[in-house]
């Protein structure tokens, strides 16, 4: 009985012949790929060169672009670290439509005739990546659960670390309580909601004898900034692949006529000086936004804050919640990374994912009750004391020292 085998005599979860390469689902927009699809591809390059040597293996990155006249697209994400791209040009995936592409890339995901011209000896068993990567963004996030669930297979949203490696689990439910090692495992991280941890999201098969079941390919969608893309190499060689989609009645019953993109409505990067506040505001919330309101118009600086608030943890005014408390002022790895002269964090810890969106800013000024807090180590002034107490004293030298004239020189 399975009981009474040791570790090493187990079977070797995720680990079966029948899933290889890991695909990356690009999004072209007018003609244009999308940042984030660089920084996937640079990922999945530095994850699979390291698979390929620890495991003495030969599995591919392979981009999968969908679109009309998209075929020129192609050899630049060869030169970002694609091995192989397969692209479907169509003019009825001009338009990102769910249903339809969801088709189509679920379609390409398990063709084995694409597998038997990317690698013969795996196509016999082939049946689907072993993994997969979305952008998280408003495309993607869609994108990827109707995929994941047409490959019947789980998925990790907002992901910002990818490590893979070989891992001991213990479940009740997937091992039937015993040590069973899973191999080639994508440990997928991303933040929780107090910002300084990382939650970890596996997806194991399950190998309980009861409710043997594989879970393929492991899959995530990725947030936009959170890796770095590769410099392109215009001398890398790779394989361009043409799937050819078959479309019936009923995939064709959405069309997008036209379309046009609203821009972000908080746009960091017209703008000098940013502000941002956090959880420290929480003792005089409404009065301390105020205050940041006074700074940010004194100063010609735009407004961000830090990633809980866009929970709407307090009650507030609901003019100020739909002003401040959205999603389009986070900063950090699940909103916006940003680069101004200046950056003010006022009641801000400091989570690396907070850091992470700020860290290119030229000189950084934290105002905090903690003296031990993480932004400490990130800023080039650090004011200790409450910003209830700091603010009014900042926002009277300020109007001291500056004219009202001089406020619109400070936006780029």
């Amino acid at each position: 009985m399975i009981e009474n085998k040791k570790l090493s005599d187990l079977e070797d979860g995720n680990n079966s012949n029948s899933y290889h390469h890991m695909l990356v689902i690009i999004e072209v927009v007018d003609g244009v790929v999308l940042p984030v699809n660089y920084e996937m591809l640079g990922e999945a390059r530095r994850l699979m060169d390291f698979f390929n040597k620890q495991y003495n293996s030969n599995e591919k990155v392979i981009a999968v672009v969908l679109g009309q006249n998209i075929k020129d697209l192609c050899n630049e994400l060869i030169n970002y670290g694609a091995d192989v791209v397969v692209y479907a040009d169509d003019p009825n995936l001009r338009y990102m439509v769910n249903q339809t592409s969801t088709k189509v890339i679920s379609s390409i995901a398990m063709d084995k005739d694409i597998i038997s011209k990317i690698s013969p000896d795996f196509v016999n068993h082939y049946k689907k990546p072993r993994y997969m990567f979305f952008a998280a963004d408003s495309i993607g996030r869609h994108l990827s659960a109707t995929v994941l669930a047409e490959l019947d297979s789980g998925l990790a949203s907002d992901v910002n670390k990818l490590e893979i490696s070989d891992l001991e689990i213990k479940h009740q439910h997937k091992t039937k309580g015993n040590a069973l090692k899973y191999g080639k495992v994508l440990e997928m991280y991303r933040p929780d909601f107090s910002g300084f941890l990382w939650t970890t999201i596996l997806c194991l098969d399950n190998k309980n004898p009861e409710i043997r079941r594989d879970f393929h390919p492991q899959a995530c969608s990725i947030i936009p900034g959170a890796f770095a893309p590769l410099e392109p190499d215009p001398k890398r060689k790779g394989q361009l692949i043409e799937f050819t989609p078959k479309f019936d009645k009923k995939d064709l019953k959405i069309k997008v006529l036209n379309r046009s993109i609203d821009k972000d409505k908080i746009d960091f990067d017209s703008f000098k000086i940013v502000i941002s506040f956090g959880k420290g505001i929480k003792e005089f919330p409404e009065d301390n936004i105020k205050l940041i309101e006074t700074l940010s118009k004194l100063t010609g600086a735009e407004i961000g804050i830090s990633l809980p608030l866009s929970k709407k943890i307090f009650k507030l005014d609901e003019k100020i919640n739909s002003k401040y408390m959205i999603p389009g002022r986070v900063i950090g790895t699940s909103g916006r990374k940003i680069t101004p002269k200046i950056y003010i964090a006022i009641g801000i810890s400091g989570a690396i994912q907070h850091i992470e969106g700020m860290k290119e800013a030229e000189f950084v000024i934290a105002i905090n009750t903690d003296e031990n807090a993480p932004i400490i180590n990130e800023c080039d002034i650090f004011i200790k004391g409450k910003m209830e107490d700091v603010l009014p004293v900042l926002i009277e030298e300020i109007k001291r020292i500056i004219s009202p004239l001089e406020v619109q020189a400070k936006r780029k």
